[in-house]
């Protein structure tokens, strides 16, 4: 069984507006109804849903890209999952080529309805 979940999520809105929803603390914290800190600086941490999950930023283009290496907190230790947000559009709609890699064999499913519950469906009702 693959330990890769790609997804791709069209929005109505734009690659700015998308960037700046994932990676501003505030914005973040609004569209998810939990507290964040996110730091976009390679090797920032980051901490998303209450602390929840933790991390580390690798890589953040204004507006394409953003690469993290995170974990859950219910995870073993040294269990890190490397997730990335490529975003590409025009003023009007954003296509995100979202993929997630390294995570425990047994979350697969879980992490797969979770991104839409946890970040896709609140994320098009934010930018709505």
């Amino acid at each position: 069984m693959s330990r890769t979940i790609n997804q791709e999520i069209i929005l109505n809105s734009s690659p700015n507006k998308i960037y700046d929803v994932l990676t501003d603390s505030t914005q973040f914290s609004k569209f998810t109804g939990a507290n964040a800190e996110i730091d976009l600086k390679p090797g920032g941490l980051i901490s998303l849903f209450d602390g929840m999950i933790t991390g580390v930023t690798i890589e953040a283009i204004q507006n394409t890209r953003l690469i993290q290496v995170w974990r859950a907190g219910n995870w073993s230790e040294g269990n890190y999952s490397l997730v990335m947000f490529e975003l590409d559009g025009d003023d009007v709609k954003t296509t995100i080529n979202f993929e997630q890699s390294g995570f425990p064999e047994d979350t697969k499913e879980h992490l797969e309805s979770g991104w839409h519950k946890m970040y896709w469906d609140p994320l098009k009702s934010y930018i709505d």
